[in-house]
This record gives structure tokens, C-alpha cells and sequence, in this order.
């Protein structure tokens, strides 16, 4: 039998001489009621119907052999069980759960038999008998406890004593009813800890969740941050002094992770709430701090508030300070940033992810066969947190894929992030080469740096430092100018495609808000998360969000500057690629211009590239004729324009099921002009065949 066990049997066996004094004592109660009944009934025959009926209700029915026994109940009999009781508590360590629930919550020992009694109704079917004929009433009242009990307290029915300030017990008092005859009843979540079952309490249970065992270790450097509030709060008085512990970073994987640490290391089971469950009604609040601080009083737990979601500045989260005033113990706080006036003394711990270093460690360790090399690409491209680390590489470990060790840990990488990305940007399967791109020497050059500088970024700011002589200014941003259809779009595939990164073209509807403030959060949780994964954004059609500030002359005016200083700020932060694509350079502001890496134009494309663009234009499966480059280079179109052109020359020809020739290309090039609106040459767009016939 286990410790556990054995505690359990013996709190049973004290439960059972509990019950088994309270059935006595609640007999002895009835019968001096019925013996007072009976004297009076006879010495004041003339009492009125009232009376009479009171002690024929303590007469109406003989006591059941099961009930009490068939002689009367003696003094001595329940001082010997109440004797048995207490003996049976004594031997017990840790103490019986009734006695260790009034150590804790403060009842005193009246309290504590009142808390039996209303326990007893649910443990034993008999005990609503026993009131009955104790007081007339089958159910327990603090009228019967304060005749039933030895040393009765008023202030029992105080809302400051523990019994109704902890919610030990439920008052059903209808109308005009008094508080001393109202029916009691036990809470059952009390019901049960007495009988020795400990669980969480289920109006919690939906709101309230455990945190499991970590599947990874912490950094060195979290590490550092557990240790010393551990030490710290062992240092301090008791739990119900300890500071809230703030945990502050924009990772919230490495917050619980830290959270969990301090909690072990303490012996205290953590759990986790979203501080966005918070209920902001004033009841409904106070309903859940006041069964909070009931559930760390029963034991030691610890409780982990998860507020990365909640804006500080909104109407919304006043309810978590009044939460957090309400409540005591062992208590986290996991925010992007630091909370001001929470009501309580508060430790501040600063939880960063992982360094580079430390992340590079974690993928050698977990990668196991993975060269340095290996890991220090992963670590340079993707920040993610210890246990993301650890779970992408087991599954590149198991994959059965035939595919480098390396490529299938990038993969994985790549995925972590897509699902929080994917609500605010369109991904963008990248499938384009440095071949298909068509653009002068000097702009192919340019491209190429971007994507040299991407990869060798860990080097430059890790290994050599500079990334310790700088905070701002460690990612890499491009602006792509030119006309629509110059090929922007193409060239962010092409090196999205080349670095193996996901392409994210940012959604302008999902991402811009009317509401003030909800632009600036969703483009905070687009960054955040495509730095986490490395993705590359794409702003098309920047103009729309990087427009220049204006002038203020109402509210209007001074919301949209918030944005575009908010944009600034965040695009010298960032450090990742991000792209911008615009075909009205000059509507950008100055400020943007300032921070761009690279500025790349597209132009117009010339005659020579035309030609370049369509000899590349149709797949190498395309059936094609031949066809006269020359002569289509002297149409002017852009990059998607022959596309365009070359795509309903591929449709037309496959209805006529001939190879692609210059008569579907003319034809469909016709169209494209059309579509533009340009004038049309319909001579440009005859073609004569060998034979001399018009097409």
C-alpha cells in the first residue's frame, strides 16, 4: 500500500467516526427536544396549536434501528465517539482533510463542525433524518448548529468568516426567511476535498489549464532568470507574501516554459489562464479570484496568466489588475510588456527566446548526427523557442523522406510559423528561377546581393559583431519601383525560391483596420511571426501603406501618422527580408527611403530583354512553332504582358490542337492591347504564311 493510499484509508476511518459522533450527538439533540416537548405538554395543557404541533412533530415517528440506537443516547456515549474521533485524527500525518481544510482556511472548531454537519447531509443518508428530529427541519441550519455544537459563535453567520467567505458553504434563503433557519448545504468541491478527492473545482475547470511537463530544457540564459527567482523567493516570508512574478517577453512557449521551472523548483503544480477569460463583471469576477484563492489554500498551486493578447491600453483589461489585487500566492504574469499599477508588489523577470548561440546548441543537440554547419544555418535564418526547436527536429529525425537531414529540418521550420501568418498574408508558392528573370545587369546584381546578404547575415552580424554595436537596422529591406507588370512580383519569387524561405504577400484588407490600434496589433503579430519563421513579406502596392505623413489638422490625420511612424519603427526592427513593391515611388514617405537597404527599379523593359522574355516565355513541354522573335520584340508590352499573351496563345492553340505559332501569338498579343486600352496597329498583328496567304 502507498503513502497515498494508506493516508486515504486512515482519512476514512476518521470521516467514519465523524459521522458516527455527529449521528449521536444530533440523536441526543432530538431526544432532549422530545423529552422538553412532552414535560411541557403536560404542565401547560392549555399551550397553544403552535407548541402542540412542534412536539408531536419530535414524537411523530419512533427512531429506525439504523438511525440511532433503540435506547436512549447518553452524554458519556458521545464524549466516547467524540474521543474515537479524535483519536483516529491523531494518528493520521498528514492530519485528517477536514482538520488540514480548517488549519488552512482559518475555521475555527465550531466553524469546523458546522462545515461537517452541512458535509454530513451528502456522506450520510441518515443525517436528514437525525435534523429532522433534532429541530424539525431535514435539513441543516445555523440554528441547529449553534444548539448542536459546544462553544457557538454568532459571527458564524458573518460574510467575513471563512465558512461563507471562502464559499465552504450555499444559504438557499427565499424571500423573508431568516438566515438562521435557511437550508445549508455544503459546497461540493468541498464535499470531496473532505473526503479526501483533490481536483480542481469544476466552475474552473473550463477556464483553468494544467501545464504539463515541458518537452524541452531552458537556455542558459532563461535558466539564469528561474534560478534567481527561485532563490529570491525562498528567501521571502510565506506564499501569500511572494511578489507577482511578471514575465516578460514576446515568446509565450519560453514564458510557460520559465513559469513551469520556477513552479517545480518550488514543488507547485502550474496552471494557465488566458487573462483574456477574465470576466470584466464585477461578480463574475470576483466569483472566480475568491475560488482561486480557494484552490491555493487547499494546496500549494501556482497559476500562470497569460496576458501576450491583451492590450494595456484598451477599456478591456482593467478587470486583470482587479484580479490580480484580489488574489495572492504564486502567481505569473506572461506579457509582451510591463504591466503598471497591477495592485500588488511585482518581481519583473525579462524572458528573451534563446540567443543565437543557444539555439545553434539546441539544434546540435537534437539533430544528433547534424553538423556545426547545419545548425548554424538553421539558428541564422529561424528564431524559434526551445521546444519548437526540439519537435521539428524529431520529426526531421524520423521522416523517412530521401531528402538531406537539412532540408527536411528547414522544412519544418518554415511550417511552425504558417499557421499564424497564413490570417494576415497569402502565401506565395515560389517558383521562379534566376532564369526566367529578364531584367538589365545592373538590377540582376543588385537582386543577387539581396539574397547573398540574407544568407550570410549570421556571419556578418553574429560572428563578426555587429550585431553587439547595433539594435536597429538588423534586417534587410528592398524596395522594388517600376511599372506593374515590370516583373517586382517575379523577382521576390525568384529569391524566396532561391533562399528556400516562404513568400508572404501581406493582405492590406486583413491587416488595416478602421478601428485605432488594430492596425498597429496586426501588423506587430504579422512581423513577430515572420521573424519566428524567417519568411520573406511583400508589401505590393506599398504606397497604400507607406504613404507619406501629412499634415495634422484632425483625428483623422493623427491616427494614419500613429501608423506609418508605428511601420517605421517596426521596419528598422525587424530582422528578416522584407519587400516592398510600388509603382509610385514618389508617394512613399522620405523616412521609408532612409531605411532601405536596397532600391531596385524595373524598368520598362527594352526590345533586347522583350526578346529575352519571349524566348523564355513558353515551358520547354509547349509544343511551339516557329516563331519570330525579332517581330514580338517590337511589341510593346511588359513582362506580364507577353505572359499574358503567351498563356491565351497557348489556350488558342490547344482548341485547335496545332502546335503554338505565330498566328495564336499575334492573335492573343492583339488581345493583350485590347485590354490595355493601347491603339492598335492591325498590320503589326498580321502574319503571312510561307505560302504568302494572310493568317
Amino acid at each position: 500500500m502507498t503513502e497515498l493510499e494508506r493516508w486515504q484509508s486512515g482519512n476514512d476511518e476518521y470521516l467514519g467516526a465523524a459521522l458516527a459522533w455527529l449521528r449521536l450527538r444530533l440523536a441526543h439533540l432530538g431526544q432532549q427536544g422530545a423529552a422538553r416537548s412532552e414535560v411541557a405538554s403536560t404542565q401547560e395543557p392549555a399551550r397553544s396549536r403552535a407548541g402542540s404541533a412542534l412536539g408531536a412533530l419530535f414524537k411523530r415517528k419512533a427512531p429506525a434501528p439504523d438511525v440511532v440506537p433503540d435506547r436512549r443516547v447518553s452524554d458519556e456515549e458521545v464524549a466516547g465517539a467524540a474521543k474515537a474521533m479524535d483519536a483516529a485524527g491523531a494518528k493520521l500525518q498528514p492530519p485528517p482533510a477536514l482538520r488540514l481544510l480548517g488549519d488552512r482556511l482559518g475555521l475555527s472548531p465550531f466553524e469546523r463542525n458546522v462545515l461537517l454537519l452541512c458535509a454530513a447531509m451528502e456522506l450520510d443518508t441518515r443525517i436528514g433524518d437525525l435534523c429532522a428530529r433534532a429541530h424539525g427541519r431535514p435539513h441543516p441550519t445555523f440554528a441547529l448548529a449553534l444548539a448542536l455544537f459546544d462553544d457557538p459563535a454568532w459571527d458564524v453567520l458573518s460574510p467575513e468568516r471563512p465558512l461563507r467567505y471562502w464559499r465552504l458553504i450555499e444559504i438557499n434563503q427565499p424571500g423573508a426567511q431568516p438566515l438562521t433557519t435557511s437550508p445549508l448545504r455544503a459546497d461540493e468541491r468541498i464535499v470531496n476535498a473532505i473526503k479526501g478527492l483533490n481536483y480542481l473545482d469544476d466552475r474552473l475547470a473550463p477556464l483553468i489549464l494544467p501545464v504539463g511537463r515541458a518537452s524541452a530544457g531552458l537556455a542558459p540564459t532563461q535558466e539564469a532568470a528561474a534560478s534567481g527567482a527561485v532563490s529570491y523567493l525562498r528567501r521571502s516570508t510565506t506564499p501569500r507574501a511572494w511578489p507577482l512574478l511578471e514575465l516578460v517577453g514576446r515568446d509565450p512557449s519560453s514564458l510557460r516554459s520559465v513559469a513551469l521551472r520556477i513552479a517545480t523548483d518550488l514543488g507547485f503544480p502550474l496552471y494557465r489562464l488566458s487573462a483574456s477569460l477574465i470576466p470584466a463583471a464585477t461578480a463574475d469576477l470576483e466569483t472566480l479570484a475568491r475560488l482561486w484563492q480557494r484552490e491555493s489554500a487547499f494546496a500549494p498551486v501556482a497559476l500562470l496568466l497569460e496576458a501576450d493578447e491583451v492590450e494595456q491600453g484598451s477599456s478591456r483589461p482593467s478587470a486583470l489588475p482587479r484580479f490580480l489585487a484580489r488574489t495572492d500566492g504564486l502567481i505569473f504574469l506572461g506579457t509582451r510588456d510591463v504591466w503598471p499599477d497591477l495592485g500588488r508588489p511585482v518581481l519583473v523577470l525579462d524572458v528573451a527566446k534563446p540567443t543565437a548561440a543557444e539555439q545553434r546548441a539546441a539544434w546540435n543537440d537534437a539533430l544528433g548526427t547534424a553538423g556545426d554547419a547545419d545548425s548554424a544555418q538553421l539558428a541564422a535564418q529561424f528564431d524559434l523557442n526551445l521546444e519548437t526547436i526540439v519537435s521539428v527536429a524529431q520529426d526531421a529525425v524520423e521522416s523517412t523522406a530521401a531528402r538531406p537531414l537539412l532540408e527536411r529540418a528547414w522544412d519544418g521550420c518554415r511550417k511552425s510559423a504558417r499557421p499564424r501568418l497564413e490570417t494576415l498574408a497569402q502565401r506565395i508558392d515560389p517558383k521562379a528561377t534566376w532564369d526566367l528573370l529578364v531584367l538589365p545587369e545592373a538590377e540582376l546584381r543588385l537582386l543577387r546581393q539581396v539574397a547573398d546578404q540574407v544568407r550570410a547575415r549570421a556571419r556578418v552580424y553574429d560572428e563578426w559583431g555587429f550585431a553587439a554595436t547595433m539594435n536597429r537596422g538588423l534586417g534587410i529591406s528592398a524596395l522594388f519601383a517600376g511599372e506593374s507588370g515590370t516583373g517586382k512580383t517575379t523577382a521576390a519569387e525568384v529569391i524566396a525560391n532561391d533562399l528556400a524561405l516562404d513568400l508572404y504577400r501581406i493582405d492590406l484588407a486583413s491587416v488595416v483596420s478602421k478601428y485605432i490600434g488594430e492596425t498597429e496589433k496586426n501588423l506587430k503579430r504579422l512581423f513577430d511571426a515572420a521573424e519566428d519563421g524567417g519568411a520573406i513579406l511583400f508589401f505590393d502596392e506599398a504606397d497604400a501603406l507607406f504613404g507619406k505623413r501629412s499634415e495634422v489638422k484632425d483625428a483623422h490625420d493623427r491616427y494614419a501618422n500613429i501608423e506609418i511612424n508605428y511601420l517605421l519603427q517596426r521596419m528598422e526592427a525587424y530582422r528578416g527580408l522584407a519587400i516592398l513593391a510600388t509603382n509610385m515611388k514618389s508617394a512613399l514617405d522620405a523616412a521609408f527611403t532612409r531605411r532601405l537597404r536596397f532600391i531596385v527599379r524595373f524598368p520598362f523593359p527594352s526590345a533586347s530583354d522583350r526578346r529575352r522574355i519571349w524566348e523564355k516565355a513558353f515551358p520547354a513541354g509547349t509544343p511551339v512553332g516557329r516563331l519570330d522573335h525579332d517581330r514580338l520584340s517590337r511589341l510593346n508590352l511588359t513582362g506580364a504582358g507577353i505572359h499574358n499573351a503567351a498563356l491565351n496563345a497557348a489556350f488558342l492553340a490547344a482548341k485547335s490542337d496545332t502546335p503554338v505559332t505565330m498566328r495564336e501569338v499575334l492573335e492573343a498579343a492583339r488581345a493583350e492591347f485590347r485590354k490595355l486600352e493601347r491603339p492598335c496597329n492591325e498590320a503589326e498583328f498580321r502574319w503571312l504564311e510561307s505560302a504568302g496567304s494572310p493568317a
